[in-house]
């Protein structure tokens, strides 16, 4: 079958995708995004989580064919920042895992991003129950979360500051 779908603002279309495909296998194996990782399959891990109609869905566990004429936003579809900063800005949140150090292997990465994206869209300034709680979902083999908590405070000061 046939998948039209708006990734990160983009009109793509997948031609012979077979009806058990994921959502994470069209997007890192068709339409060349390899943000979003494969580790678990089974929606326990977080690491290939992104939007779907600004809802943060685990790609894994979405068939492809449920997202025709839908929208799709992926962690690297946050990294267009502002257009006055450059077309490759880092949005906020990427850029505070970059500087906690929250970032290690970097496969847990891209749905941590995601899902603290989520959090501070829904909670500017969330406690820090609010932020495990957002988090719960994503596992992470390498960092012990300390560092990850730092980045979620830093992107909700950063972004209460409204700065970049």
């Amino acid at each position: 079958m046939r998948v039209d779908v708006t990734v990160n603002g983009e009109r793509r279309q997948a031609d012979d995708v077979w009806e058990g495909e994921s959502l994470l296998f069209l997007l890192r194996e068709r339409l060349g995004l390899p943000g979003s990782k494969n580790a678990c399959e089974q929606g326990e891990c977080g690491s290939c989580t992104v939007y779907l109609d600004d809802v943060p869905v685990c790609a894994c566990l979405v068939a492809a064919g449920q997202v025709q004429d839908r929208e799709v936003r992926t962690v690297e579809g946050l990294a267009t920042g502002d257009p006055s900063a450059g077309a490759d800005a880092l949005d906020p949140v990427q850029e505070a895992f970059v500087e906690a150090g929250a970032v290690q292997c970097g496969f847990c990465t891209p749905g941590l991003v995601i899902a603290t994206h989520d959090l501070l869209n829904r909670v500017p300034l969330p406690s820090d129950p609010e932020i495990r709680e957002a988090l719960a979902g994503n596992l992470c083999r390498c960092t012990g979360y300390e560092k990850i908590l730092d980045a979620v405070r830093l992107a909700a000061a950063v972004r209460a500051d409204g700065r970049r």
